[in-house]
């Protein structure tokens, strides 16, 4: 592969992962929305508190606000596993060079 393949291939890569992670930034916002616990009542702009929602600390126990929580999850492992992929790629590419 060459260099500049290789920095096209990462570029898309790194873009579709930070989509995907600001879809689950999103939707832990949305979750803390929907969870009396977790809504900001201050007025100031505050992180999202993705620790909460991935772990179900004080999230509301409905149906819809649970398959978000799930749907945020399997987003978060999307990301994982891209970092994973790359990982391994990376080692792969250079054992063989």
């Amino acid at each position: 592969m060459t260099g500049t393949s290789f920095y096209m291939l990462c570029g898309v890569w790194a873009l579709v992962m930070l989509a995907i992670f600001i879809q689950a930034i999103r939707l832990s916002y949305r979750i803390e929305a929907r969870s009396p616990d977790l809504a900001n009542r201050s007025g100031f702009p505050r992180n999202a508190m993705m620790f909460h929602t991935v772990t179900n600390a004080n999230v509301a126990r409905d149906q819809e606000t649970q398959a978000m929580r799930r749907r945020m999850n399997r987003l978060l492992l999307i990301v994982l596993a891209g970092f994973a992929l790359l990982w391994a790629g990376v080692s792969l590419v250079q054992s063989v060079e």
